[in-house]
């Protein structure tokens, strides 16, 4: 935030950057073909130098040269303006430039094309390069908003030049570009797969847990996939689960892959195994998970052994719940008591 304030930044104005990312508001969506909460962001910065028509130029040159992705296949999408910010014409009149027509450009809100860290901080409008996968249109309306996967969000550059203090908005002494990528996706499309759990990335896990499973089920394989991968690496940079914050989101992650092994039918004790083979799938990317290999199983395995407890506990209380039920001729539980069986029994 400094450096998108003014300060200077000690590498430049203009940077490239990958970091690990945790997307912590999907959790319950992952099980389906897109959604991940563990992902790699690849990223370019300008801290008071290009903006507009030279981010967008880049990106367009990025996506249609350099990764040789048909312009056919993208659209795009602007802020669409309010009471705050005007719309933003100047980023659609950029994106005709590049050699986006304009019947592939949209305009939408703040939910959708405006973005900020956090409640108040830089901020500004914002403009998303969608893939369309080639799927046939949902409706008549069918665009970049749809949930229905005919268009995939591949790439985000925001215009950072607003600063939100006390709910109003200011403009920055310098404007910046902030831009996010996100590589599992970019990999899965570009290998034609449909889901990124097709990719290597997740595909030798995958197999091993369809041998493993009982009863098979593909959303539930995937969430184990995803889950154990975010696990690890969370614990791989000194995350550990706990009750409250992000040791709690943790924890959320490891006990809904327990509760998808149940439902695999996949023994637990095959945790170890899972993690052997996960390391040694990612161990290039990622050498960090070699060193902590010991401790990643360690906390896994304790985690999922305290989970056990609670649900052996949880399935008593529900029975004593049911057993009520029947005694008073109801067939309706409180809602207090689901609350509790959730909440505390997992």
């Amino acid at each position: 935030v400094p450096y998108l304030l003014g300060e200077k930044h000690p590498e430049g104005k203009r940077l490239t950057d990958y970091q690990k990312c945790l997307r912590t508001n999907d959790i319950d969506e992952v099980g389906d073909n897109r959604h991940l909460t563990y992902f790699e962001m690849l990223g370019n910065w300008s801290l008071g130098d290009y903006f507009k028509e030279e981010a967008i130029a880049m990106s367009f040159e990025f996506l249609t040269k350099e990764l040789g992705i048909p312009k056919e296949k993208l659209s795009v999408t602007c802020f669409a303006g309010d009471e705050d910010c005007k719309r933003d014409d100047v980023t659609a009149a950029c994106w005709e430039k590049a050699g986006i027509p304009k019947e592939r450009i949209y305009f939408y809100g703040k939910d959708d094309n405006w973005w900020i860290a956090g409640e108040e901080g830089p901020c500004g409008p914002d403009t998303e390069m969608f893939y369309d996968t080639g799927k046939p249109a949902c409706g008549p309306d069918c665009q970049p908003s749809c949930d229905c996967g005919k268009y995939v969000e591949i790439w985000n550059n925001v215009f950072m030049e607003f600063l939100k203090k006390d709910g109003k908005y200011t403009k920055l002494a310098q404007r910046n570009v902030d831009t996010g990528l996100g590589l599992e996706r970019m990999a899965m499309l570009l290998q034609g797969k449909k889901t990124p759990f097709d990719t290597e990335i997740f595909a030798p896990i995958m197999d091993e847990l369809q041998k493993l499973a009982k009863n098979d089920n593909i959303e539930s394989r995937r969430i184990v996939a995803e889950h154990l991968r975010a696990s690890m690496m969370i614990i791989s940079d000194g995350g550990r689960p706990s009750n409250i914050d992000r040791g709690y989101i943790l924890r959320r992650l490891i006990r809904r892959m327990t509760r998808h092994m149940n439902k695999l039918q996949i023994d637990l004790d095959k945790l170890p195994e899972l993690i052997d083979l996960n390391i040694d799938n990612l161990k290039e990317m990622y050498p960090e998970l070699v060193d902590k290999k010991e401790t990643i199983k360690e906390v896994i395995v304790a985690e999922k052994d305290k989970f056990m407890k609670t649900l052996s506990h949880g399935e008593k209380e529900f029975n004593k719940v049911l057993n009520k039920l029947k005694s008073e001729n109801k067939d309706t539980i409180d809602s207090e008591s689901i609350f509790k069986l959730y909440e505390t029994y997992g």
